[in-house]
C-alpha cells in the first residue's frame, strides 16, 4: 500500500516530467559525494533539477506524466536531470561529467517528444549553447553594421576633405 509521501513524490515528479523540455538519466554509480555535489550545482546554475529516485516510483511517475519508453532505462541506481527550458546545457553537463568520471553513465533521455539515446545525448552535447549561438547572431549581424559605418564615416571624412579643397580654391581663385 502505498504511503502518502510516495504518492505526493510521484505526482510532484509527474508534474515535472509532464513541464520538461528535456529529462536526461544517467547512472551515477562511483562518483563521490564531492562530485555529485559540483554536479548539482553546475545543473542548478543551468536552471535543472537533479534528483536521485527509487525506480519505482520513477517508472510510476513516467506513467502518470505519459511518457513512454524511459522506463526501460530505470534499473540499477538512477538520478534524473529535468530542464523546462533549455535542451544542451544539462546534455553539456552531464557528458563532461561522464567525460571525467569513467563510471559516470548517460543512459537515455527524452527531449522534444522523442526517445534520446546516449549516443543522441553525446551528439547534443556538442551543439553550441543557446547563449553561444545569440552572441554568434549578434556577431554576425553586427560586423556588417560596423563595416557599414566605416564606409559611411570614409565617406564623410572625404566629402569634408572636397568641400574644404573647394573652399580654398574660391579664396584662393
Amino acid at each position: 500500500m502505498p504511503t502518502t509521501q510516495k504518492v505526493e513524490k510521484v505526482e510532484e515528479l509527474a508534474a515535472a516530467l509532464a513541464d520538461a523540455k528535456a529529462i536526461y538519466l544517467a547512472d551515477y554509480t562511483g562518483i563521490d559525494v564531492a562530485r555529485v555535489t559540483d554536479l548539482r550545482n553546475k545543473l542548478r546554475e543551468a536552471d535543472v533539477g537533479y534528483q536521485v529516485v527509487k525506480n519505482r516510483l520513477a517508472k510510476r511517475a513516467l506513467e502518470v506524466a505519459g511518457l513512454d519508453g524511459l522506463d526501460a532505462y530505470l534499473n540499477g541506481p538512477t538520478a534524473i536531470a529535468i530542464s523546462k527550458d533549455d535542451l544542451i546545457a544539462p546534455a553539456k553537463i552531464l557528458q563532461e561529467v561522464a567525460d571525467e568520471e569513467g563510471q559516470f553513465e548517460i543512459k537515455s533521455g527524452f527531449a522534444d517528444g522523442k526517445m534520446l539515446s546516449s549516443e543522441d545525448i553525446k551528439a547534443l552535447s556538442k551543439l553550441p549553447s543557446r547563449e553561444e549561438l545569440i552572441v554568434k547572431v549578434l556577431g554576425s549581424v553586427q560586423s556588417p553594421l560596423y563595416g557599414f559605418a566605416s564606409v559611411l564615416s570614409g565617406l564623410l571624412r572625404n566629402l569634408a576633405g572636397v568641400v574644404a579643397a573647394i573652399e580654398e580654391k574660391e579664396r584662393n581663385g
